[in-house]
């Protein structure tokens, strides 16, 4: 039986592995539409959402705040995104999905949902609802441990 340690860099290692050619699926199978990683999770938390505040959305989508204005900019350029200010405080923006960003998702997400269901068809259901609940356990914890 390996060490700790050792177990704990393999572990490492085959979750970088295997999140990078999940994603490499996901990835390939988003820019057949023009669009980057981020920006369909934007969008798709959008579509799901609804409208969210711009300065938080980083959050949302695993991303630097930085760089959604940037993001909103683009999706907002291909008319898939508007924003709205708030009624309520002008300093706070909204970004909104438009009609034609709802259709686009309605017509793009069920074949992504296909990609990723293929890309992580190395696994039987229960062994993706296993692998799924401790990964979520993994990256509790490495949240909370993270000073």
């Amino acid at each position: 039986m390996g060490s700790s340690k050792e177990e704990s860099l393999n572990l490492y290692i085959a979750l970088s592995r295997a999140s990078q050619w999940v994603n490499a699926h996901a990835d390939r199978d988003i820019r057949r539409h023009g669009l980057n990683r981020t920006e369909f999770g934007v969008l798709e938390l959008l579509y799901h959402k609804g409208s969210q505040p711009i300065q938080q959305i980083g959050g949302k989508v695993l991303m630097s705040s930085g760089n959604i204005t940037y993001v909103v900019d683009k999706l907002e350029q291909k008319q898939l995104v508007c924003r709205k200010a708030s009624t309520e405080d002008r300093r706070l923006v909204f970004a909104e999905i438009t009609d034609h960003g709802k259709k686009f998702i309605e017509d793009v997400f069920p074949k992504h949902a296909e990609v990723i269901e293929q890309a992580v068809g190395g696994l039987t259901p229960e062994e993706k609802k296993a692998a799924s609940d401790l990964l979520k356990k993994l990256g509790k914890f490495a949240q909370e441990t993270f000073k």
